[in-house]
């Protein structure tokens, strides 16, 4: 029999937009490894279900207790030895709190429109994730590695 079981690290990240002024929430993140602005999220523990997790870091990164957070879908992309790192991406307008900084960067509201124009560094490869989160027939951001070793990551969007 075939093992078919791979290793896969497991993160999340949710969009927080505002309903009233349709402002999303952003966090300047300090990682050097993916600095820059962008939605909060993190690591699923171990035991902990992948909602829950989404729960759980979206009050660690920002104060706020959000609710009612929805699926909108993944961003995946191959590691080292066979691998997998896979991003559920989540959105939702429920919450409740006061904003607070946590030590991952700072916290604000901006626009899609501000976001997108290059008044902010955004992460490599964030920009490219937006429509699983705004366009309901994407459902998933793959970035699979290139044919040219030289060249960067090609995506798919489905």
């Amino acid at each position: 029999m075939t093992d078919r079981t791979t290793p896969t690290e497991l993160t999340n990240m949710i969009l927080i937009e505002d309903p009233d002024t349709h402002q999303i929430l952003v966090e300047n993140r300090h990682n050097l490894n993916w600095p820059g602005v962008t939605f909060p999220g993190g690591h699923i523990d171990a035991g902990e279900t992948v909602t829950a997790s989404v729960i759980r870091e979206a009050y660690e990164e920002t104060g706020l207790h959000i609710s009612q957070p929805e699926l909108v879908g993944i961003k995946e992309w191959p590691l080292s030895n066979d691998a997998r790192y896979i991003v559920f991406l989540y959105k939702t307008t429920h919450f409740t709190g006061d904003l607070k900084a946590s030590r991952e960067g700072e916290i604000f509201w901006t626009t899609r429109e501000q976001l997108l124009n290059g008044t902010y560094q955004l992460p490599h490869t964030f920009a490219e994730m937006l429509p699983v989160f705004d366009n309901p027939a994407i459902n998933e951001l793959a970035l699979i590695k290139p044919t040219d070793p030289d060249s960067g990551w090609e995506i798919e969007w489905q």
